[in-house]
């Protein structure tokens, strides 16, 4: 494994945990309120870094939160620029992580395929093993 792979994730982390603690003590805008960062990739040359990031708030709230991000991005660049030591300080590119909401709606899924399975095997003695 390359050497400056393992810096290029020491900054993704270092940049994930700025930009959290400057959305949650230095953004007055209220669309960016409720958020967390889920992730960051950075290129290996730093010039770009996605920023992967999720809400608890409804799809017309996470429109309202990509427009207070992007209204934010130069804020959040010029403070970033100031709290690391880089040469180059990427370009912020925000993109909503629908991971943790697939999560739960998965397990929803297999909450329900379980209570139905459970329902069944109760409704139906001739398939209970104690019964046989």
């Amino acid at each position: 494994m390359p050497k400056d792979y393992s810096r290029t994730l020491r900054v993704a982390d270092q940049i994930q945990r700025e930009l959290a603690d400057l959305i949650q003590h230095e953004i007055k805008d209220p669309r960016v309120g409720q958020i967390t960062i889920t992730a960051v990739e950075v290129t290996r040359d730093y010039s770009h870094a996605k920023v992967f990031y999720t809400t608890l708030g409804s799809k017309e709230d996470n429109f309202l939160v990509e427009k207070g991000l992007e209204h934010a991005k130069g804020f959040l660049r010029s403070n970033l620029s100031h709290r690391m030591k880089l040469r180059i300080i990427p370009q912020l590119h925000f993109v909503y992580d629908e991971s943790v909401e697939r999560g739960v709606r998965l397990s929803k899924l297999i909450d329900e395929a379980i209570a139905q399975d459970q329902t069944s095997h109760h409704a139906d003695p001739d398939t209970d093993p104690e019964n046989q």
